[in-house]
């Protein structure tokens, strides 16, 4: 009994030093540019970015970039979104059309998909082309995990960042920014 207790309490530490190291090794802010210090109101950014290749969003401002997060996708991240349920991020040029601070998720940012070429595709197929795809944090309760989340592509296809992520993102983007998805 006494062992099994100095292996759980050795565990125990070992998930601390890690946690410790990896929040050193893994920022919130991986890249951080073009802020003036000390800057009261945070810069809007005018465009986002997608690249799920890097999954990597990056927001900028008059063209250069601003932030850049580690992004995870959808759990079937090749291609574009055909239909609902297929588990796919979607590609091609949408726009922020609503936040919403009572998600289930940490914080959500609503993309515009389906736009018109995603719904003519869809009724050709015959499909239903899905709804709801939006940048968000983590599910509510379980932020503790950080940036840990996007070593797997886990979402229905949407854009998952940390918790703290989408608090910056979330105070820099408004409705009606452009979000181009590429793959």
């Amino acid at each position: 009994m006494r062992a099994r207790r100095k292996t759980s309490l050795g565990l125990a530490l070992v998930l601390v030093f890690a946690s410790v190291f990896a929040i050193t090794l893994f920022p919130a802010d991986r890249v951080r540019a073009n802020e003036p210090e000390g800057a009261d109101q945070p810069e809007l950014a005018d465009q986002i970015l997608i690249e799920k290749s890097a999954r990597r969003l990056t927001l900028f401002v008059k063209g250069v970039p601003l932030y850049s997060y580690p992004i995870a996708l959808g759990k079937n991240p090749v291609g574009p979104k055909r239909q609902a349920g297929d588990g796919r991020t979607p590609e091609g040029d949408y726009v922020i059309d609503a936040r919403n601070a009572e998600s289930e998720f940490h914080l959500s940012l609503h993309i515009s998909y389906p736009n018109e070429q995603d719904r003519a595709r869809a009724a050709e197929a015959g499909v239903d082309p899905g709804r709801d795809i939006m940048i968000h944090g983590i599910r509510n309760g379980l932020g503790w995990i950080g940036t840990f989340h996007n070593r797997v592509d886990w979402t229905n296809g949407c854009i998952a960042v940390s918790d703290l992520e989408i608090e910056q993102i979330w105070t820099r983007v408004k409705v009606g920014t452009p979000v181009r998805i590429v793959p």
